[in-house]
């Protein structure tokens, strides 16, 4: 509650200054504050342009090496694209703040719907400012075209390196998919051969100790399951070489990223 007292001090404290200036000179104060505003938002677009841009590539290197990930390549893109409007959104509340506090439009909401039109250059809407501080709308709208410009130009070349890596992901991951037929086949073989030493096993069994009393055949029936454990087990071992050969070929897929 203090604090919002203070905050409603502050903006009528700011909006009494402003009344203050000569009304001759407030249409040159109305430049000289959004310029001063504009500067510092397009500086402030310029690093967090930067920042997602350095984002997106270093992810995108990572997406370049190992194993394809689509849905990777797809969530880093559109949350890339997320964080550029996050930046708009910013300077909308931005200019909307500095309205609202200086007491030139006296609504949160009101002030943030105007800015938002004037920001996009859609227009003013039912909202509009006093007639000494209407300069201040076209520099919004400058800073707008000015911050949607520079989004454009990274934009472009964050979906030209998008499309490029998908196209690259779609080759890796046929790769994978030739990689994971390959195996099931060793492993279809593997098992196939293990099954008919299996029962050749068990044939042999039978056959050199057909006769004999039946102490002497569960010896045989025990001897004869060591066996062919110690045959399922070397099956493992091999089924888990192959998966575990399949898997480090799947790791090793991806060029690199290439040289811009």
């Amino acid at each position: 509650m203090a604090g919002r007292k203070a905050e409603g001090a502050l903006t009528n404290f700011l909006h009494s200054w402003l009344q203050q200036i000569p009304d001759e000179f407030k249409p040159w104060a109305a430049l000289a504050l959004g310029a001063l505003i504009l500067v510092s938002l397009v500086l402030v677009h310029g690093s967090g342009i930067h920042w997602i841009l350095v984002y997106h590539k270093r992810n995108e290197r990572r997406l370049w090496l190992g194993r394809p990930h689509l849905i990777g390549a797809t969530l880093l893109f559109g949350s890339s694209v997320f964080l550029m409007l996050g930046l708009h959104i910013f300077g909308v509340l931005v200019w909307a703040f500095v309205l609202a506090h200086l007491g030139l439009i006296l609504k949160a909401s009101d002030a943030i719907y105007f800015c938002a039109n004037a920001y996009t250059t859609l227009g003013y809407g039912a909202v509009d400012l006093e007639p000494h501080w209407r300069n201040i709308s076209p520099i919004i709208g400058i800073s707008g075209l000015f911050t949607f410009a520079w989004t454009t130009s990274a934009l472009v070349g964050m979906v030209t390196s998008h499309n490029r890596l998908l196209e690259q992901l779609e080759i890796e991951r046929e790769k994978q998919l030739e990689l994971r037929a390959a195996a099931r086949n060793t492993v279809a073989v593997v098992r196939s051969q293990e099954t008919v030493a299996e029962k050749a096993a068990r044939l042999k069994y039978e056959a050199e100790h057909a006769s004999g009393g039946a102490r002497e055949r569960i010896e045989n029936w025990r001897g004869e399951n060591r066996e062919i454990e110690t045959m399922r087990e070397a099956e493992r071992a091999k089924i888990a070489d192959i998966r575990s050969k399949e898997g480090a070929d799947e790791d090793k897929l991806g060029p690199g990223m290439p040289n811009e």
